[in-house]
């Protein structure tokens, strides 16, 4: 290949090993890989910070690839930079059990470092690892020794900056000055159905410079040198975020397909991969061909990585021996660790203290950890007077105050699912957030993406049910705990008073692989005193346990399940029926997944095959039948609410004491 610089031949390298696996594949996004690669190549060879041999050490520059369908590029920089990513890797992109699945996933393949594809997540992710990044860094560093000090590099497109989630984290990004945070855009102005004209004529570096960015320009994706300078101003910028728009063609070099929506989403074909490689004077005949001089000059990232960490393992040295127990806590909360007696205030609670909304007790929960894990962070969607999840004595996260654990999202639930994830993902936190649980429809993707990738985070939803009452349909949640139960790897915990609330924060903290979603009232409930119901402490991490039972030398007639503010219901049905001699079980149900990843012998003791079971829940009743057998009754709602005071909705309804013992009566009688 005469004539070509190194740093070309590097860049095509890149491009062909791409567009050699999604052909070979038969599957996948050849465009952006074509037209981002050089733009990707001078980040990562000439400023990207990082450690192939140890992709998680926690000072490295984290790169996110927002645009994650161009999976096949990031794949092909890891392979070439020394990450344990072999070349038959690439050659089986897309395919069964390949740790190089069509769009990156956090856990599956070295270096990645977010689950992307849905497009704008990404960014979302990236706020939040700079927001880490920037707490960590107040936290820890000291004016003689820095230990915290790294970037967050995006590589976006146009789809990802057409969505919502996008605007709301740039948005947020721009107000607390996150200036370490760079977003390299690639604008090649192509989109599956054609040219951006058809829908995306704004001025979009003009947006986020209204936002509060820095921004830049390169009008030539191809020339390294001006992709450097601008990455260069932006790393010196450090008041605010900043976007360079790098302007590309998807698709480069392909002589059919360049600048065309066909070159995004499907594989450019034999022949045309062929043309591709001959305009680019690449070996025609030789796939996943990779010269020895581009292979040699992207592993020197192995030394200059091992390096890297070594200079920073020196200097963390130092500040160990001068801080050792600021570097003990370092090294605790960047590997998730917890400390001894982190639950020593947990709060315990009695019916002296009346009924109790359990949104009020989590928030006192949260009060009471926070004294003890400095490393819990998080906020509300500008719900945090309603969701009970501001810090005493914390400030507020802003471009004033990096210690603040107070995190004021705005209302931007989209971009709160995001940011919070990208928050655990960056490591050092336990982060969490809250809402009314009827919005957690909007962060729905960011929800869906912390189970898919097993994020420890924890979401506080409240105002739990058609008991929201006067606010009328719109706000009152039905199908939304049916909904999140769906979501697999997710965690959903309803409790039905304080002390199943303190257990329930108790499990998300201590079970730090997935994340746990908090399903919590407004209105008070009585509480569920541990010295008439033992099993309440031991028992809510199993997800169903009895609560009132019938003596041992009676048969059951009849096993009421319910979860929340219901379980008080069944249990004043369960009184009411004793009086007439129908011998009742009253479950309660904090979590489904819980309860199905416990013994056989557990599940069949707490809910016995052929008693009938009335379950009881202010939510959909579909899913009831097909998880606890046929034999269930449901008293559910599978209506929309309507606007009245809460008690009244409950009762319309059908969640009062007579309709419960009438359909519990029923349901004994057929046993016998």
């Amino acid at each position: 290949m005469p004539n070509k610089s190194l740093d070309e031949i590097c860049v095509n390298t890149l491009r062909f090993l791409s567009a050699d696996a999604v052909q070979k594949a038969n599957s996948g996004h050849p465009g952006l890989p074509l037209g981002a690669a050089a733009p990707a190549y001078c980040l990562w060879d000439r400023f990207l910070k990082f450690n192939p041999g140890n992709p998680v050490w926690p000072d490295r520059d984290r790169f996110i690839l927002s645009a994650g369908h161009g999976s096949a590029l990031l794949y092909a920089l890891l392979h070439l930079t020394g990450f344990d990513l072999p070349l038959d890797e690439i050659q089986n992109f897309r395919q069964w059990n390949s740790r190089t699945p069509g769009h990156p996933e956090y856990g599956m393949t070295p270096g990645v470092e977010a689950t992307t594809g849905p497009l704008g997540q990404g960014i979302g992710n990236a706020v939040g690892m700079a927001i880490a990044e920037t707490a960590l860094a107040a936290r820890f560093n000291r004016p003689d020794s820095t230990v915290v000090d790294h970037y967050t590099f995006v590589l976006c497109g146009d789809g990802d900056l057409m969505e919502g989630i996008a605007s709301e984290a740039a948005s947020l990004a721009g107000h607390l000055k996150l200036g370490k945070l760079i977003v390299l855009y690639d604008s090649n102005r192509i989109t599956i159905e054609g040219n951006t004209d058809l829908s995306f004529t704004e001025d979009t570096v003009g947006r986020f410079r209204a936002f509060g960015w820095h921004t830049l320009q390169v009008e030539n994706g191809n020339d390294l040198d001006s992709v450097a300078v601008a990455i260069e101003q932006a790393r010196q910028e450090r008041q605010r975020p900043s976007l360079i728009e790098i302007k590309t063609h998807i698709g480069y070099g392909s002589p059919n397909k360049q600048d065309s929506a066909s070159a995004h989403g499907e594989p450019l074909g034999e022949e045309e991969l062929r043309l591709t490689k001959k305009n680019l004077g690449w070996p025609e005949d030789k796939p996943f061909y990779i010269p020895d001089d581009a292979r040699a000059h992207f592993r020197q990232a192995i030394e200059r990585g091992r390096k890297h960490q070594e200079d920073w393992d020196i200097r963390f040295r130092a500040y160990a021996a001068q801080y050792p127990q600021a570097a003990a806590e370092f090294r605790r909360a960047v590997q998730g660790e917890l400390p001894d007696h982190w639950d020593r205030d947990l709060p315990g609670f009695d019916s002296a203290e009346g009924e109790l909304a359990t949104r009020s007790v989590s928030g006192k929960v949260l009060n009471s950890l926070a004294q003890y894990l400095p490393e819990l962070i998080g906020g509300s969607a500008d719900l945090a007077p309603s969701n009970k999840t501001l810090i005493a004595g914390s400030g507020d996260f802003s471009s004033s105050d990096r210690m603040g654990r107070n995190l004021r999202f705005g209302i931007r639930e989209h971009a709160m699912g995001a940011i919070i994830n990208g928050i655990a993902l960056h490591r050092g936190f336990i982060p969490y957030c809250g809402t009314f649980l009827i919005f957690s429809d909007y962060m729905r993707p960011a929800i869906r993406l912390a189970a898919l990738s097993s994020l420890p985070v924890i979401y506080v939803f409240t105002h739990d049910s058609i008991a929201v009452g006067e606010d009328g349909p719109t706000h009152q949640p039905v199908e939304q705990l049916l909904s999140l139960r769906a979501i697999p790897d997710l965690v959903v915990m309803r409790p039905a008073d304080a002390n199943e609330t303190v257990a329930s924060w108790r499990f998300a903290i201590e079970h730090r692989n997935r994340p746990v979603a908090l399903i919590l009232s407004r209105q008070k409930l009585p509480v569920l005193e541990k010295s008439r119901y033992p099993q309440l402490a031991d028992c809510v991490s199993k997800g169903g346990y009895i609560v009132a039972d019938t003596d041992e030398n009676s048969e059951l007639d009849i096993i009421v399940v319910a979860t929340g503010s219901e379980v008080h219901l069944a249990l004043d049905a369960r009184e009411e029926l004793a009086h007439e001699n129908i011998n009742v079980r009253v479950v309660s149900f904090p979590s489904w997944i819980l309860f199905e990843e416990q013994s056989d012998a557990y599940r069949e003791s707490v809910l016995p095959s052929g008693v009938p079971i009335l379950a009881i829940e202010a939510g959909r009743s579909l899913g009831w039948k097909s998880y606890v057998g046929p034999s269930v009754s449901v008293i559910g709602i599978d209506c929309f609410g309507l606007s009245a005071p809460g008690k009244v909705v409950l009762n319309k309804y059908g969640f009062n004491l007579e309709n419960v013992c009438d359909r519990a009566r029923k349901l004994a009688k057929c046993r016998v």
